[in-house]
């Protein structure tokens, strides 16, 4: 959430920002402007009563004192009045702030100045590309057919018992899913990350203190009964561990890591592009967070990129790294990168991660603040990253890695699978 008093002093460049995204409705600047000129006119008021208020019962006192019980009845009732009008003003200011506050939710996160123009993917840049695409022969497949070859992961089972996007993953699919779990856990707190395992539900504050509400709660399972979210990323519980909590300077920066099932409702359409593992609405996914100090949060970003990069290194699999132009950012979003793997058998690039800098948007929800050493409080920054989803790595590894003798994984999972090949 963007912080009032930024909007108030940079009216024009916030619209100038939001004008990148391709936001709507700008007059929803003008409308928080009068709205903010409202609540500090009637808080004005509020206090002008109260210091009457507190100025006449100091008064009263000392007329009692002085035996001038008159003077002081008549000063009693003018505290009556202004009590009386102190509480309409009250509620009124309080159905003014809240009316601010809808407004100000209603407004994405600022883009980056590097946040490139544009409306559709189509318009992102390719910033570094890695890795060598494989040649395949004639009789490659997707890897819808080589799931089912290998008996990894069956889809009618999994829509029989719950629905259609629930995959059932067994055997060697089950185990390949474990490998890659444990594998981007250890590589995350390798490099300093504390691994957390959040819960699977959270409550409404929660999911919007990361921004999913009131922005993205069509795509999210509500359990209606206990009011509470299927989360859909580790990011939602893991950031808001330190909600409402200010921390010492000191102990910045804050690197957590967690491995959660994921849940979307998100529907896709008919063709190639949902086929299989492309597309689902429960998936495994392993998320780095970082809460920064805000003068080092693009640097850590670099560092997080760096970070998801060597991962893909490792897996030996060809990516390419775009930075999201302002039309396709998520909402909380002032800077995001995504990460594409190539899949040689469907012949496209498919996403595996978004690794972005929130800045203080997501904080300034939640609360998380840190204390300077002059001792004044700060909100920090957030950032969060895939490291990584699990579905189209599976699918890249099964279709770029096929052969003759079965599926070859890349070295660095040997050891986690027991073995080098799927078969």
């Amino acid at each position: 959430m963007l912080q009032i008093s930024y909007i108030r002093q940079n009216a024009a460049l916030v619209k100038e920002r939001l004008a990148v995204r391709n936001f709507a409705d700008l007059s929803v600047v003008d409308k928080i402007l009068e709205s903010d000129e409202q609540v500090r006119k009637l808080k004005t008021e509020t206090e002008s009563i109260q210091s009457s208020i507190n100025a006449a019962s100091k008064e009263i006192g000392m007329l009692m004192g002085k035996g001038e019980k008159e003077a002081a009845e008549a000063r009693k009732q003018e505290v009556g009045a202004n009590k009386s009008a102190l509480q309409n003003l009250s509620a009124q200011l309080a159905d003014a702030e809240k009316q601010l506050q809808d407004l100000v939710i209603l407004l994405p996160n600022l883009p980056h100045v590097s946040v490139p123009k544009g409306k559709t993917p189509e318009d992102n840049e390719v910033v570094k590309e890695g890795g060598i695409k494989p040649v395949l022969p004639a009789s490659a497949v997707p890897h819808w057919e080589l799931i089912k070859k290998y008996s990894l992961v069956d889809f009618e089972t999994g829509a029989k018992l719950t629905g259609s996007g629930f995959p059932l993953y067994k055997g060697k699919g089950a185990k390949l899913q474990r490998s890659l779990i444990q594998y981007f856990l250890d590589h995350n707190t390798a490099a300093g990350y504390t691994e957390y395992l959040p819960p699977l539900m959270v409550n409404e504050a929660t999911a919007y203190g990361t921004g999913q509400l009131p922005d993205k709660e069509g795509q999210m399972y509500h359990v209606t009964v206990d009011n509470f979210y299927l989360i859909p990323t580790a990011e939602v519980p893991v950031t808001n561990i330190y909600r409402d909590e200010i921390v010492k300077e000191s102990e910045l920066p804050i690197k957590m890591t967690g491995y959660t099932p994921c849940f979307r409702r998100e529907a896709g359409s008919f063709g190639s592009d949902v086929r299989g593992l492309n597309r689902v609405h429960q998936f495994d996914k392993v998320e780095i967070v970082q809460l920064v100090h805000p003068s080092k949060s693009y640097d850590v970003l670099q560092e997080m990129l760096a970070h998801v990069e060597q991962l893909l290194i490792s897996l030996e699999l060809p990516y390419r790294i775009l930075r999201l132009c302002g039309g396709d950012m998520g909402f909380t979003s002032a800077l995001t990168y995504d990460f594409e793997v190539y899949s040689a058998a469907q012949q496209k690039w498919l996403e595996v991660s978004s690794v972005s800098n929130f800045e203080s948007f997501q904080t300034n929800r939640m609360k998380i603040r840190f204390k300077d050493e002059e001792g004044k409080t700060q909100l920090l920054h957030s950032l969060n990253g895939s490291s990584l989803a699990l579905p189209r790595i599976v699918a890249c590894l099964l279709e770029n890695n096929q052969s003759d003798d079965g599926i070859r994984l890349p070295k660095a999972l040997h050891a986690y699978f027991g073995s080098g090949v799927i078969r």
